[in-house]
């Protein structure tokens, strides 16, 4: 069976060189799926997760946007931030989702911020029930 290459980088270094047999992405429009052999492609990514099936062991990241690229069997995700999903703490995220609600969103630009954070909080907030929940 073949096998992807999944390399995750933000602009500080790499967060992880993994060969995988699927992976899951989170893009600004939806959720994607990749095994070996699919097609070429460039996609814009949301908030939320990324599942790296490797051959032992199931990897979760939150990811912060950016784009992912998959040409042959190389997945190259490229993002502002990639967090392994054990190091968000539930209430930590829980925390930032209700002061995201309460800011002040008084003109587009405020609500554009305020939605954006709420955004970011929801999906860390995913990430790490689901990480806690396979414990």
């Amino acid at each position: 069976m073949s096998a992807l290459q999944c390399i995750v980088v933000t602009p500080e270094r790499t967060v992880c060189e993994e060969l995988a047999a699927f992976v899951s992405l989170t893009l600004f429009d939806g959720e994607i799926g990749i095994a070996p052999g699919h097609t070429p492609l460039i996609g814009r990514l949301g908030y939320g997760e990324l599942r790296i099936q490797a051959p032992e062991r199931l990897l979760r990241y939150y990811v912060e946007g950016g784009f992912v690229e998959v040409l042959g069997d190389v997945i190259t995700v490229l993002t502002n931030r990639a967090v392994a999903a054990e190091k968000i703490d539930p209430a930590v995220a829980l925390e930032q989702l209700i002061s995201a609600r309460t800011r002040p969103a008084h003109t587009p630009e405020l609500m554009a911020v305020r939605d954006r954070a709420i955004g970011q909080s929801r999906a860390q907030l995913r990430v790490a029930r689901r990480q806690a929940a396979e414990k």
